[in-house]
């Protein structure tokens, strides 16, 4: 798929910021007595080391990089004030010429600096669990069986005895009852056998449910 080429206001500016730059570069080059190729090769070497610490710098991979960006940018710009009329080009002083002459040594101090620079370890991200090599389930028996707990069976709720029925004879008087129990005690001391219910009843003339009532409390046959 062919992509149309379409003109950029900032690279077209770029371009011609470079070209303009360049050509300084050279100008100033040459006027310091670099003549030849080697006057064309200063311009490429303050650009490439400008360039080189700027990446740096968007890397954020050293603070030195400002060092060298800051010494590139004064090249460039100092050849730019220069030729513009601030030196005269016919008679260089000579500490330019030290300077530019000196120059291809600092540009390849500060490039080899930039690029064998130590860049920060970043940690290796901690791999993925894969669910293929997941552990396997391991299967445990307890060989400790506890031994089983006898529970008692609950005691038997005791039942309550049955309640005795009522007497049905008639109530005896206490003083009936002791006056019987001295008839009875009269008669064992006197004969040493116990008193029938008979002879009570005959003794004490009461109707007989109420002897039988007061021979059945004294346990008489």
């Amino acid at each position: 798929m062919n992509r149309s080429i379409r003109p950029d206001a900032v690279l077209i500016q770029a371009v011609i910021a470079g070209a303009l730059s360049f050509a300084h570069l050279h100008d100033l080059a040459a006027a310091a007595g670099q003549s030849g190729w080697k006057a064309w090769a200063y311009p490429v070497s303050v650009d490439l080391l400008l360039v080189a610490a700027w990446r740096r710098l968007r890397a954020g991979r050293d603070r030195s990089a400002w060092t060298w960006f800051a010494i590139a940018l004064a090249a460039s710009l100092g050849a730019n004030i220069a030729t513009a009329g601030m030196l005269d080009l016919h008679n260089v002083p000579a500490w330019l010429r030290i300077l530019v002459a000196g120059w291809p040594a600092l540009a390849f101090l500060g490039g080899t600096l930039l690029v064998h620079a130590p860049t920060p370890a970043t940690p290796d991200p901690a791999p993925e669990p894969d669910e293929e090599s997941a552990a396997p389930e391991v299967e445990m028996h307890r060989t400790d069986t506890p031994e089983p707990v006898l529970v008692s069976a609950p005691a038997a709720e005791l039942t309550p005895a049955p309640a005795k029925p009522p007497a049905t004879g008639p109530a005896v008087p206490p003083a009936l009852l002791d006056h019987a129990r001295s008839i009875a005690d009269a008669h064992r001391n006197t004969t040493g056998q116990p008193i029938t219910a008979d002879a009570l009843t005959a003794r004490l003339g009461l109707p007989v449910p109420t002897c039988q009532a007061i021979a059945s409390q004294l346990q008489l046959t």
